[in-house]
């Protein structure tokens, strides 16, 4: 298994992939079921897709192979960057995962640092900077605790993009918190894609939330994960959870998942 982070011209003049998947499968016990099994997935610079399935079916396992955190067991993975740019992805998980004895502006700055931002004034303004991004300017010297659970996922995304990363995987970062809030954290993420144009691959069991967010969405089926069905969705951002191609659309990929599920008796 191979993962490749080349210039963008490693793949040659038609190379338009921010993420290349071929041939993906990845084994935890030797004899086993594989978890994924021969994914091929082409994510295009800027483009937001929803990863979508059921419990089990390797979603979160294959942004952690994307992000190189566990090799696969076959195939390939390639994030060509652009230019000269190697490409690389920022994870951002379910749970914040801050450091509680930093401020939020302070956990933005390790992440900095860890990119070899050596000027500590600089690493202060950049992280001012991505604070404001995501709608945190006030909320520099704030611990952790003092901050609510959407707090806590903006400050988390603003850490993942003072990575510099081309690409962000994002594992059901809004699964934990309430209704409103998810809701309220959507229309930012909507926003903060809209004017980084960053490349985003978002898992989700939500299939509203996929409905919602997504430019494409990609359904995974039930172990061992394949992709069992894709749709290219047409309806211009901003959405709302309500809107009725929303709803037309969160129906038809419900069925298809209930189909997944009935198939393979989970």
């Amino acid at each position: 298994m191979t993962v490749t982070a080349a210039a963008g011209d490693a793949l040659g003049a038609d190379a338009t992939a921010a993420v290349r998947l071929t041939g993906v499968s990845k084994s935890f016990d030797k004899d086993g079921v594989p978890v994924l099994d021969g994914i091929d997935l082409d994510v295009a610079p800027g483009e937001f897709v929803c990863l979508l399935g059921a419990s089990g079916c390797g979603k979160s396992t294959l942004l952690n192979l994307i992000a190189g955190l566990d090799p696969a067991t076959s195939g390939s993975i390639e994030l060509p960057g652009t230019g000269s740019r190697p490409g690389h992805a920022a994870l951002m998980f379910q749970e914040s995962a801050l450091f509680p004895w930093l401020s939020a502006g302070r956990n933005i700055e390790l992440a900095l640092k860890l990119r070899g931002v050596r000027d500590r004034a600089a690493r202060r303004e950049e992280a001012q900077r991505l604070l404001g991004l995501v709608r945190l300017g006030s909320a520099y010297d704030k611990r952790v605790h003092e901050l609510s659970g959407g707090m806590r996922q903006r400050v988390a995304l603003a850490r993942s993009l003072a990575q510099q990363a081309q690409v962000l995987l994002m594992d059901e970062p809004f699964a934990a918190l309430d209704a409103i809030t998810r809701d309220v954290l959507h229309e930012e993420l909507v926003k903060l894609w809209q004017e980084t144009r960053l490349t985003v691959l978002f898992v989700t069991h939500n299939v509203r939330e996929a409905a919602r967010l997504g430019q494409r969405v990609v359904l995974l089926s039930s172990r061992p994960g394949r992709i069992a069905r894709e749709w290219r969705v047409a309806i211009p951002q901003p959405r709302r959870i309500e809107d009725p191609e929303v709803t037309e659309l969160t129906r038809e990929i419900t069925a298809e998942l209930h189909k997944e599920i009935s198939r393979h008796g989970n």
